[in-house]
């Protein structure tokens, strides 16, 4: 099916497959022949023309501004459009991207801690010039009650407190998420006058590359597929909560927030905000995979370890609340 694809509208960049890593969102194909390498992505979950093209809008954009890493760069078919149809009647989208250099760092490991929050400083900078002429296609993540009206309070109260058959043994961890999402829900409206700009809202350690030689330097970010207009201080709290329950969890925020402040600094409001900003993006995890269970993209199992991970994040939280917020101050004031 790739193959046929790029024969049809990419014929020169046709070559042989590798498969690469496949996220929650999307599966990706390496192509390899004598002149070009490219990365094919297979947007999975949607069929929305116009979220890829804000994307795409927001990576021609960001094209114009000088960076210190590479972004993904669409590559035009034969017919002049960056994205085509998958033709195996499941509607999706399929685009290719030119081959960016660079490797994904090793799982656990933190060399890259300081780089990334440099990059991620940076993006931010070049976010907040960027002219895209387009309406955010995603909500930002303090709209969660609009995100997700199906599953408003009444239901996650029910989910939670009565949970169906295969999430029975886990009703202390829906007790955690279940308060977790009363106490965000109350939150959500003093977040909205935080200076806002374009995010990224996705960037964690699936979305970067490193050098191969220089693992300690990020090379690329990758994903904009949920770029949208929201809370600054967003961006960084979304990384931070990722680095929760590494094994070196303090020093990995430590070194991303001094290289954030390098190129960002932060006020004292949004600094107070990060935390209850991790715990949004949480919630909003928790929503997002309850969402793909009832809609049958996921079996139960996908969902109970969202639950289990989820909650071990929100206890976690309340124990390092002290240190977190101490270090918070002092590397991004």
């Amino acid at each position: 099916m790739i193959q046929q694809l790029l024969q049809a509208n990419w014929p020169e960049w046709n070559g042989r497959l590798a498969k690469g890593p496949t996220g929650w969102n999307n599966t990706t194909h390496f192509i390899h022949n004598e002149q070009r390498r490219s990365v094919m992505r297979i947007y999975n979950t949607h069929r929305d023309r116009a979220r890829i093209e804000f994307e795409f809008a927001v990576l021609d954009s960001l094209q114009r501004v000088p960076l210190s890493f590479k972004i993904p760069a669409p590559i035009s078919s034969m017919s002049g459009d960056r994205m085509v149809r998958v033709q195996d009647g499941s509607e999706r989208y399929a685009c290719l991207f030119a081959y960016i250099e660079g490797v994904r760092p090793e799982e656990g490991s933190i060399q890259a801690a300081y780089s990334f929050g440099e990059k991620t400083g940076e993006l931010v900078n070049a976010l907040a010039v960027c002219s895209i002429g387009m309406k955010p296609v995603y909500p930002p993540y303090y709209e969660l009650l609009q995100s997700y009206p199906v599953y408003n309070e009444a239901f996650i109260l029910d989910f939670c407190n009565q949970p169906p058959p295969a999430f029975k043994d886990q009703g202390e961890a829906l007790h955690i998420l279940k308060e977790a999402y009363a106490d965000i829900c109350s939150r959500l409206e003093s977040l909205k006058n935080l200076p806002q700009q374009l995010v990224h809202g996705d960037l964690n350690f699936s979305n970067l590359l490193v050098d191969v030689g220089r693992p300690y330097t990020v090379t690329a970010l990758l994903d904009f597929e949920f770029c949208t207009q929201d809370v600054r201080a967003m961006e960084p709290a979304v990384v931070i909560s990722g680095f929760m329950g590494m094994a070196d969890e303090k020093e990995a925020i430590r070194q991303f927030c001094e290289g954030f402040a390098q190129r960002v600094r932060l006020s004292a409001e949004e600094i107070g905000a990060i935390p209850v900003l991790m715990r949004l993006r949480m919630v909003d995890v928790f929503l997002h995979f309850l969402s793909r269970y009832r809609e049958g993209t996921d079996e139960s199992s996908v969902l109970r370890e969202q639950v289990d991970m989820l909650a071990a994040g929100f206890q976690r939280m309340e124990y390092c609340q002290e240190w977190l917020d101490d270090m918070l101050f002092q590397c991004l004031l």
